[in-house]
């Protein structure tokens, strides 16, 4: 019997002085990502998103819609087999202040979408490729 996990988060972005903007974090090794985290026991899926971003980033959000589902198995020590699904919305922030989870991730901040891309394309994970070209898509930008 496989043992099935579900985490989510999304990408975020705002609207400042009418131009656009992405969220990215840097995760603990390093590298560029998006605020996500495991669901917790009677969290609907969009709860645990909005949940993770807010713990990770400080930002508020609101979900805008279901970019995509990323589904793998990995062995897990214990459990052995896991079924894993990440579920990454599309996220507009309302407000907050932004502000690491020190112990979960480096760093977060407000990117450009180019540079945003860029800085994916340089050092992100490459699953998360297309989840960020939706997201730009989504939100009227052509790549």
């Amino acid at each position: 019997m496989s043992h099935k996990e579900i985490s989510a988060g999304g990408v975020v972005y705002r609207k400042e002085a009418g131009l656009l903007q992405i969220q990215l974090i840097t995760d603990r090794y390093g590298k560029v990502s998006f605020a996500k985290g495991k669901r917790e026991p009677g969290e609907t899926i969009e709860e645990t998103a909005l949940r993770e971003i807010q713990e990770e980033t400080g930002i508020i959000g609101k979900i805008n819609k279901l970019i995509d589902i990323i589904a793998y198995t990995y062995n897990h020590p214990k459990h052995g087999s896991v079924d894993k699904e990440v579920h990454y919305y599309l996220v507009e922030s309302q407000g907050g202040q932004l502000c690491p989870q020190i112990e979960e991730i480096r760093s977060v901040a407000w990117y450009e979408p180019e540079i945003a891309w860029k800085l994916q394309q340089k050092s992100g994970y490459d699953n998360n490729d297309f989840i960020l070209e939706k997201a730009l898509k989504l939100l009227g930008l052509k790549f």
